[in-house]
């Protein structure tokens, strides 16, 4: 029997929308306002699930506390109260959009969920603005 747990976190980071391969009215067309040169900022919810199947002996599918430890080590830690354009290394290439940024936090988070649990994230970028990566 599988069983989805998920953990709710939360971080609040500054960005830029932009691609440096185009010009500045380019990337005010096809970014408007988040192509403000001076960054703009967002709070960030963000939605941890692990799927697998519930380990007879403890109940769980993950312990809740390792999954809160390890989205504030490898998630809130490097991206609260920063700008991803400039402090965040994955984003120094990368433009982070809310896309962008929910498949870095899966990167970061796979190596630590054991490989038969899925894992999955939900971004909220605003109450209303959110995506949503598998792998």
């Amino acid at each position: 029997m599988r069983v989805k747990v998920s953990r709710k976190a939360h971080f609040n980071a500054a960005h830029r929308l932009y691609n440096s391969e185009w010009s500045f009215e380019k990337n005010e067309d096809v970014f408007g306002l988040c192509n403000n040169p001076n960054f703009h900022g967002h709070n960030y919810e963000l939605i941890v699930s692990v799927t697998g199947n519930i380990d007879p002996k403890t109940g769980y599918v993950i312990d809740m506390k390792v999954l809160k430890d390890l989205i504030k080590s490898e998630v809130e830690n490097a991206f609260d109260h920063k700008n991803l354009n400039i402090e965040v290394p994955e984003f120094k290439k990368l433009n982070p959009t809310a896309e962008n940024i929910a498949v870095v936090i899966w990167n970061k988070l796979r190596p630590h969920i054991a490989e038969v649990n899925d894992l999955e994230i939900v971004l909220y970028e605003t109450p209303r603005n959110f995506v949503t990566f598998s792998g």
